[in-house]
Order: C-alpha cells, then sequence, then structure tokens
C-alpha cells in the first residue's frame, strides 16, 4: 500500500431521515466524548478549558461533603429525557436509588434532582436558552447556570427553580462567593476555594 492510496478524510456518520435516538446515543461507534443529543441530533463538544474543569471540580467536591445518602453526585453523565434527547450535565445531583451498576452510562430524567451546567463558549446558547428549557419541561425540579465574573475568572452561580404551576424555572439567586441553600438539600458552596484547586 502506498501513502498515495491512503484515505484520510474523516466519515462523518449520516443522520437518519428522523435524525438520531438515545438508542444511537450509546451504541454508535467511535463517537467523540460527552456526545450530546438533543432534538435528534447529535452534539459535539470542543475541548474543556480549565476554567471549566476547575469549576466542575469544586462544585462536586463542595457537594458531595453534604449530599444526603439518598442522593448522589454525578458528573458527566447523560440524561435520557426522552427517545431523541440525552443531554449531558456537567455536574447532576440523582437518586441513589438511581445508582445501579458501575457500568452505567445513563440516568432517566425523573431521578435527577439539579442539573448544573458550567458555560463555555461553544455551549453559551445551549446552556442559557436551549438545556434550561428542556430540563425545566423534563421535571427536573432545580438549575444551575455557572459563568465567570471579572478578570479574576471567579465563577457565579445562579440558582433557578422549577414552578410547579408553569413548569418554567424562575430565578432565586445569583451567588459570587458562597452558594448557601436549602433546595433540594442543605448546600454551602464556598465559591472563592477556587484558588485552591
Amino acid at each position: 500500500m502506498t501513502a498515495e492510496s491512503v484515505d484520510h478524510r474523516v466519515h462523518w456518520p449520516v443522520p437518519p431521515q428522523d435524525g438520531y435516538t438515545v438508542d444511537d446515543l450509546f451504541t454508535l461507534p467511535d463517537l467523540p466524548p460527552h456526545t450530546e443529543l438533543i432534538d435528534g441530533s447529535l452534539v459535539f463538544v470542543s475541548a474543556q478549558r480549565d476554567f471549566h474543569s476547575v469549576v466542575i471540580d469544586l462544585l462536586a467536591s463542595e457537594l458531595r461533603r453534604t449530599v444526603p445518602r439518598e442522593l448522589r453526585v454525578r458528573r458527566e453523565m447523560t440524561v435520557v429525557i426522552d427517545r431523541r434527547n440525552g443531554p449531558e450535565p456537567d455536574i447532576s445531583i440523582v437518586r441513589a436509588e438511581a445508582v445501579k451498576d458501575p457500568d452505567q452510562t445513563y440516568y432517566k430524567v425523573a431521578d435527577v434532582l439539579l442539573a448544573v451546567e458550567v458555560v463555555s463558549p461553544d455551549s453559551e446558547a445551549r446552556d442559557r436558552n436551549y438545556k434550561p428549557h428542556k430540563y425545566a419541561a423534563a421535571g427536573i425540579p432545580h438549575y444551575w447556570l455557572v459563568d465567570t465574573a471579572g478578570r479574576d475568572k471567579h465563577p457565579v452561580v445562579q440558582v433557578y427553580e422549577r414552578g410547579e404551576a408553569t413548569g418554567t424555572y424562575a430565578l432565586t439567586g445569583i451567588y459570587h462567593d458562597r452558594v448557601k441553600l436549602s433546595v433540594p438539600f442543605d448546600i454551602d458552596v464556598d465559591l472563592t476555594a477556587i484558588d485552591e484547586f
């Protein structure tokens, strides 16, 4: 075989006429890590920035300190909303009984109490507009949107709670230094600790 005969082109999967399903998301070979399924379309994410990684580590660590025994903190796991939607929140708080197997690759939306998204340049529109709508419509009671503030790039957490009457999220607070809440459980997160990560 000569160098001229080697095909170096990338072969992208051709989507089915009605779009992909959650089954496709879990069975298509060679999908990039953290691929999401939104409205039947596969969404590939770009390389993660340091801020994104460090904030996820900080929040997951702090949430694990106070999470009750009946709940678990999980990072970057698919949440199956329906057959055409499988987004991957950066952090999820799930019911402990939903954790069934170490090889598990997803959780059902009914088992998620909190979804957290840390904004990245490539996910900003999805994290601010699209995902909150999907999560609220699917019944996830709490949503956090985490972004940066100022030149020091410290995290700012916007906390939302789902109204039962409307089925939509309402902003309940914006936190710059410390997130101290009583729902979905007693939470106390020191955002200034990011300097230690």
